[in-house]
């Protein structure tokens, strides 16, 4: 076994090649979408804080997925994950970031919530009653919280995790543990109330109890596709080809369709549940998003987020079939940023999908910055977890 383990671990190089120009690649990118938004806050401002909260509210979700995908893997000590670890670990190191990309969306709150208007509040007697919870230094500092926890729980099961690529020291293994416990109790709430915040409150009228698991179960299924993405880049630029076998690649298959399946559950659960229960607050939501051409995106997460990736990955075969993954991978991460813009705004444009040039800018911008942050920080330090315990029983999967 310690043969086997010393040998698997030396074929592969473990750490990302320095001369990659990826990293550089993504953050030109992300600059000129920087650039070209600030442009368009000048000339259409309330078009801006709409296309940032899209794409913040896109970016924010893969990388709180990662975070969760980290702190499971922790809980259950599974061992088939431990090789794929350091990507979601990388991903999830970006928290602390993302809490000053939500800062100008603090400068565009009276364009994209209603609740923060005097003179809504002063004719609407229902916004009025939510006032203790939805007012401006309450929201200002329920989201300083979130990024709080989030920021921390990154940062420290990242710093750990690479702590132990230098000592085998066991109680390294225990603290992640020991984080990741409370840690995703704490996530479950931030995330609930997080989603509240930055996309239910949009119409003050409305409301979901189911609203956060439904953030949730998107950002879930996306960063699985996400990490299959990177690991099959990976592959194809010939790196951890020894370390990573199809069996891993198997798994993330596996729990992609588990979560396409909890995804499309608490998608249309809420749906049934507001359609059946037929109270005017609650249907008028789902009213503008089934309005004119917002219908189309609707049919669009039904069939290609759901029923697609259900056909395409119920096979055994089609869970390690490199193509296939990758191809319904990128489809959902597409379909993320959509259903992120269904969300959104048919608040802005009512009756009729409009797609404006910042919606494409600001997801340049953000996914720019954000994938240059990930190859820049994963090129730092061996692309797997090298002292892990559980490092052994991971290679030998098969």
């Amino acid at each position: 076994m310690s043969m086997d383990h010393h040998h698997t671990t030396l074929s592969d190089r473990l750490t990302f090649p320095e001369d990659n120009k990826i990293a550089t690649g993504f953050f030109a990118a992300g600059i000129l979408g920087v650039v070209l938004s600030l442009i368009g806050l000048f000339v259409n401002t309330e078009q801006f804080f709409y296309s940032y909260l899209t794409s913040f509210t896109f970016i924010a979700s893969l990388v709180l997925g990662a975070l969760f995908f980290v702190m499971i893997q922790h809980v259950t000590r599974s061992s088939w994950s431990v090789v794929i670890r350091r990507i979601p670990e990388t991903i999830s190191f970006q928290l602390l970031w993302l809490g000053l990309l939500f800062v100008p969306i603090l400068f565009g709150m009276e364009f994209l919530y209603e609740w923060t208007r005097p003179e809504r509040i002063a004719t609407d007697e229902l916004t009025q009653y939510k006032q203790p919870y939805l007012n401006i230094p309450f929201f200002v500092i329920r989201n300083v919280i979130y990024f709080t926890v989030w920021g921390f729980l990154g940062y420290k099961l990242y710093k750990n995790s690479v702590a132990m690529d230098l000592s085998d020291d066991p109680a390294l293994d225990k603290k992640q543990r020991v984080l990741s416990a409370p840690g995703i109790l704490l996530f479950a709430f931030t995330v609930a109330f997080a989603s509240f915040d930055w996309l239910m409150s949009m119409d003050s009228h409305w409301f979901s109890t189911m609203f956060g698991v439904y953030y949730f179960a998107m950002s879930f299924q996306s960063i699985l596709a996400v990490v299959i993405i990177i690991v099959l880049y990976l592959f194809r630029k010939g790196l951890l080809t020894k370390t990573i076998n199809n069996a891993h690649i198997h798994d993330l298959g596996a729990l992609l369709f588990g979560f396409t399946v909890f995804y499309a559950y608490i998608a249309f659960s809420q749906f049934l549940l507001i359609y059946y229960a037929n109270i005017p607050e609650e249907t008028l939501w789902y009213y503008y998003r089934f309005e004119g051409s917002w219908i189309i995106l609707a049919y669009l997460f039904l069939i290609g987020r759901f029923v697609l990736p259900f056909v395409l990955l119920l096979g055994k075969k089609a869970k390690t079939n490199y193509k296939l993954l990758m191809g319904v991978s990128i489809w959902i991460v597409i379909l993320q940023f959509l259903e992120m813009f269904w969300i959104v705004m048919p608040i802005l444009h009512k009756g009729a999908i409009s797609f404006h040039w910042l919606d494409i800018t600001l997801l340049l911008a953000f996914f720019g910055i954000s994938s240059g942050l990930f190859f820049r920080h994963f090129g730092k330090h061996s692309m797997i977890p090298k002292n892990d315990p559980l490092l052994a029983e991971s290679l030998n999967k098969h």
